[in-house]
């Protein structure tokens, strides 16, 4: 069980998972995906808003079966401040969880930017570069700060409570990581086209440290409305629904 892993192991299990999980998202969305307010010429065999939806859920889905077992998973900050609101994670993890989740994510980032860079023309323009998080002139359809702050808050506190539900006690084993993948491609669906989805602060720092300015300017969001939505779920499954806490 996760609980009795040595917390090295636990930090490198997060470290991994958030790499390959913005990896596969934001470099699916960057180097393969073409969306309806681009050009579909110039890129017509490229992934539309389902495909790079589905590429988050898919290395969510591997990693939940990957490392699950040793760390839990998290690689979100948001799922790690959730499930400690929830009961289901000592706050003495916290920071080595967040840390190991945000330089994973930021390794990705750089791995991202490299191969991107190998590509004739490139360049960190327009309104998402490098599959950034915001709002605005940052918003994927032109969504403003009040509806980018909403979505985020409300998607996360619904993916909380489907990790936290799937993985209770008396829920069935061994098909947590499913419903759980699948949460997050349907949240993709729903919120790419409002802030390009974030619903985790790792992912959001991942990308926005590598292009700067507005990318930076907009991130306190996207560290704010998430754990405000995981919090307020945590409190939610430990008050209504919970049948397993920790201390």
């Amino acid at each position: 069980m996760a609980s009795s892993v040595p917390l090295a192991k636990k930090f490198f299990a997060e470290l991994i998972g958030t790499f390959w999980l913005v990896l596969g998202g934001c470099g699916s969305a960057v180097l393969a995906a073409v969306f309806p307010y681009d050009n579909p010429a110039a890129n017509p065999l490229g992934l539309g808003f389902l495909g790079v939806s589905l590429a988050f859920g898919l290395t969510l889905l591997t990693m939940v079966y990957t490392f699950g077992h040793i760390s839990g998973c998290h690689i979100n900050p948001a799922v790690s401040f959730g499930l400690w609101a929830g009961g289901k994670f000592p706050g003495s993890q916290l920071l080595p969880y967040v840390i190991a989740q945000v330089l994973g994510g930021v390794i990705a980032g750089g791995v991202i930017l490299l191969v991107a860079s190998g590509r004739e023309g490139f360049a960190l323009t327009g309104g998402n570069p490098l599959a950034t998080n915001g709002w605005g002139a940052h918003s994927p359809g032109g969504y403003g700060f009040l509806a980018a702050l909403v979505i985020e808050v409300i998607l996360t506190f619904v993916f909380l409570l489907v990790i936290m539900g799937a993985t209770d006690r008396l829920a069935p084993g061994g098909f947590a990581g499913v419903p759980i993948g699948l949460s997050l491609t349907l949240i993709h669906l729903i919120s790419i086209p409002v802030t390009n989805t974030s619903v985790n602060p790792a992912r959001s720092t991942a990308v926005a440290v590598w292009v700067g300015g507005d990318a930076m300017a907009q991130l306190w969001l996207f560290w704010v409305a998430p754990i405000a939505g995981a919090l307020l779920a945590g409190w939610v499954h430990r008050t209504l629904m919970a049948s397993d806490t920790v201390s």
